[in-house]
């Protein structure tokens, strides 16, 4: 196995206070061409010159590029437009790429067992670094593998799942896996293994079921902390009998309190606010398109997911092969999930977004690009 990296402890600054609504009265320009560009300097952990900014002054030239809008000329991007930030996360540097996020299982180490079964090993090591959340906006998050969030899991129905678990952070931490299991492995203060202090180990051991969407998290208390600060993940098991080839993505709807007052500021799917705007998930016309959707908003009692021009099935859960209802729009509280199947039969760029507008406003929209070609 993996040593576990090494993390210099660090210490929390009091920021200064700056209500949800705060944020939103200094982003009145959030919408029109500003964006949170201008926030950045203000908003707490906000320690880095943005891309654009580093560009503008003789540095490097922001990476990824700015997506342009479709029949736009060359050079032409969604600034000024109404759409998104002003200048880009740089996510090479962070290790972190929420278009790359979207496609990225892992299966573990797989070692067969008989019966088409096999055992699955995985390691997740949690430990404390800054993450970027929007264009110079910076976050000190606790996380698993260093990304939030952290790596999705993927199993069959049946196999043995084996996870190593390493406390590299600075706070006492564990893993609860949604699913059946033993009391000993569900990774709760005072039964099994517990809360583990910082630079101890321990071994997650059950069977993938049953088969569905699931999700992993800290249980370590104050729960809504150990949440908001970035440790969970998604984990997926297949049905034995698996579900028809599709183009697979996961989005996972997150939010982050970046002065700790109990408000969110920044809104985001994948970690990083409107990235989807600059970096259209691109898919092929006619396809069919899987997404696994799961809500860890902390703070807030529920979240949405809405697409434009389209509508699409809903497992809920994942554990049945029926669909539960076709629609434009689903809600989902935290820790609720749902797969969703849709087929998009018009070239073009459609939005999707959380139908709530604060939440958009802040960070949570984005576009599928739909071509021939999906490229």
């Amino acid at each position: 196995m993996a040593e576990a990296p090494h993390t210099p402890h660090t210490t929390e600054r009091a920021p200064a206070r700056l209500s949800r609504r705060g944020f939103l009265a200094s982003a009145a320009g959030l919408l029109g061409g500003t964006g949170l560009l201008a926030l950045g300097a203000r908003l707490p952990g906000a320690g880095r010159v943005p891309p654009a900014a580093s560009a503008a002054a003789g540095g490097p030239h922001p990476y990824p590029p700015e997506a342009a809008p479709l029949g736009a000329p060359p050079g032409h991007t969604t600034a000024g437009h109404g759409l998104g930030t002003v200048g880009d996360v740089d996510v090479r540097r962070m290790g972190f790429d929420p278009s790359t996020y979207l496609t990225r299982f892992d299966w573990g180490r797989a070692r067969p067992l008989g019966g088409g079964r096999a055992l699955r090993e995985f390691q997740l090591v949690a430990y404390d670094r800054e993450i970027e959340i929007a264009p110079g906006v910076v976050f000190p998050a606790w996380t698993f593998n260093g990304t939030v969030p952290g790596p999705t899991l993927r199993a069959r129905e049946g196999d043995r799942v084996r996870v190593k678990f390493i406390n590299a952070g600075t706070h006492p931490h564990n893993i609860h896996f949604h699913g059946i299991h033993t009391a000993r492995m569900d990774g709760v203060p005072g039964i099994g293994a517990g809360q583990l202090p910082p630079g101890q180990s321990t071994l997650y051991e059950f069977d993938a079921e049953p088969f569905g969407l699931h999700l992993y998290h800290c249980h370590a208390l104050p729960l809504k902390r150990h949440i908001h600060k970035g440790l969970y993940g998604v984990f997926i098991i297949d049905p034995a009998r698996g579900r028809p080839p599709a183009r697979e993505l996961v989005l996972v709807m997150n939010a982050f309190d970046t002065n700790f007052d109990g408000e969110n500021e920044v809104y985001a799917v994948n970690t990083v606010a409107f990235h989807y705007m600059r970096h259209p998930i691109r898919v092929r016309r006619g396809e069919l398109v899987r997404i696994y959707l799961v809500n860890f908003t902390e703070f807030d009692p529920i979240n949405s997911f809405h697409i434009h021009a389209n509508f699409f099935h809903v497992y809920r859960t994942g554990t049945r092969l029926r669909t539960d209802e076709f629609t434009d729009t689903i809600m989902l509280a935290q820790g609720e999930r749902a797969i969703l199947e849709v087929r998009f039969p018009y070239l073009g760029r459609y939005m999707f977004h959380a139908h709530v507008s604060e939440f958009t406003e802040l960070g949570w929209m984005g576009f599928f690009e739909v071509t021939d070609d999906g490229v």
